[in-house]
């Protein structure tokens, strides 16, 4: 019940992003986030490729990849050169918590040193072969594999550049787009970001150099 509660509560976790949107050209210019959202983007960076499949894949499909992975997960574990090689490559989680998608279950990971971890606690480590056994909770991770500074504004632009924000650095984006900082064309929205909107940000992510824009206004059209 406990475990339950605590995945529950997990699951709603959310941050806050303030956009500031050029209406004229439909755009958003950027987002003011906080820590927790840039830890989110950078720690994108550390997902296995099966675990962004079996993220999205109900979502949309990515080539070839999806059957690739779906060939790999109804195959026998007779086929399989050592017991539990499936689960090393399709269940592998990254050895730090991504905010947002994690969602609050207990983990496995390798006693020897291996940054290898698993949601199935019966999984094999994919380097030394021995059998998972120091477990910890993905908020136990996301402690450990805090990235950003806390008291930090970031500038997230519409590409997903990501730098601290002054404001030198928004009135010289607001230049480059010859938009005066005191134009009506400019406006804020303030967005809730959960789980489902980490997974579209996600999905963007892999797509698109216009992430914000698609997620926060085309959706919403």
């Amino acid at each position: 019940m406990a475990a339950a509660a605590a995945a529950e509560e997990e699951s709603k976790a959310t941050t806050r992003l303030k956009l500031l949107i050029d209406t004229k050209g439909k755009r958003v210019l950027y987002a003011e986030a906080g820590k927790e959202f840039a830890d989110f983007l950078f720690q994108i960076l550390s997902l296995p490729l099966a675990t962004i499949v079996s993220l999205l894949r109900k979502r949309d499909t990515f080539g070839s990849l999806t059957n690739l992975y779906e060939s790999m997960e109804n195959l026998n574990n007779s086929y399989m050169q050592y017991y539990g090689t499936k689960d090393s490559i399709l269940k592998l989680v990254p050895a730090v918590n991504v905010p947002l998608l994690c969602i609050g279950n207990n983990i496995s990971k390798c006693s020897v040193g291996s940054s290898f971890a698993s949601k199935d606690r019966n999984a094999t480590c994919s380097r030394c072969k021995n059998k998972l056994s120091l477990c910890c909770s993905y908020k136990e991770m996301r402690t450990a594999g805090s990235i950003g500074k806390d008291m930090v504004t970031y500038m997230v632009m519409d590409d997903l550049t990501v730098t601290p924000l002054s404001t030198m650095s928004s009135i010289a984006l607001l230049r480059k787009h010859h938009i005066n900082q005191f134009s009506d064309q400019l406006e804020e929205k303030i967005v809730d970001i959960g789980m489902d909107e980490a997974l579209k940000l996600l999905n963007a992510t892999l797509r698109t150099k216009k992430v914000l824009t698609d997620v926060f206004l085309e959706s919403s059209c």
